[in-house]
């Protein structure tokens, strides 16, 4: 019996587009926070010595983004003080805004689900601070349509370290072998769902990912739709 639907964010519940315009925007956004004039040299050290710790990103510890920032910022001499170093990152968080939006019928599916008597959650890799997602989650509709939320820049550890899967299972009080697991990166989603013993399906609405590192997932689902379909398939069979 099929007990909980378990999504990831980035290209999954939420489209995720990278805009190299926004790097720089997103600096000078914290730095006006914090009162200080844009710096072309802080977005070149970020570039040079710092993005390359979160592209691409494989280690199953997560990076702490803030102690990274407040790193980069002392190399310009920039040491916020009080809640200096929030407001730089939810400033530089905002100016990203553009890049990050829920696709057409992700509410529908959630609300679906529910209905079903489904509990839902999300489990996702991102190593932005919980309280920035969570604000997102919660101006996009999502928040509410959600019974648990973890995250690896909360928990420590990224998909496909089980952790992340392992906490959204017993914050539902749900076995592994009654949950499915919607994600699109075969290797970070399908992999780490199906060591943990989840059902996978492959979400390919916005991308489709054929990592060779990954696994095959147990399903496909070209749309959100799609989901409520295998759902119905696994509950019945």
């Amino acid at each position: 019996m099929l007990e909980a639907v378990l999504f990831d964010g980035g290209d999954t519940l939420v489209e995720w587009k990278w805009d190299d315009r926004l790097l720089a925007a997103g600096h000078d956004a914290g730095l006006r926070a914090l009162g200080r004039e844009p710096s072309p040299e802080l977005t070149a050290r970020f570039r040079a010595g710092y993005l390359p710790l979160l592209a691409g990103r494989d280690e199953p510890d997560e990076v702490d983004y803030p102690a990274l920032m407040r790193r980069l910022l002392g190399e310009l001499g920039i040491r916020p003080s009080g809640d200096g170093l929030d407001r730089f990152l939810a400033a530089e968080h905002d100016a990203w805004a553009p890049a990050r939006r829920v696709g057409n019928g992700t509410l529908e599916v959630l609300d679906a689900l529910r209905a079903r008597g489904l509990r839902v959650g999300l489990v996702s890799n991102s190593f932005d601070p919980g309280w920035l997602v969570r604000r997102d989650l919660a101006a996009w509709g999502l928040a509410q349509r959600l019974d648990v939320v973890v995250l690896s820049s909360e928990v420590g550890k990224r998909k496909p370290h089980r952790e992340p899967f392992d906490r959204a299972l017993g914050a539902l009080g749900v076995e592994p072998g009654r949950a499915l697991f919607v994600g699109d990166s075969r290797y970070h989603d399908v992999k780490g769902a199906a060591e943990a013993g989840l059902t996978t399906v492959q979400a390919l609405w916005y991308r489709a990912d054929d990592d060779p590192r990954g696994a095959d997932p147990d399903y496909l689902a070209s749309a959100p739709a799609a989901v409520l379909e295998i759902v119905d398939a696994v509950s019945t069979a």
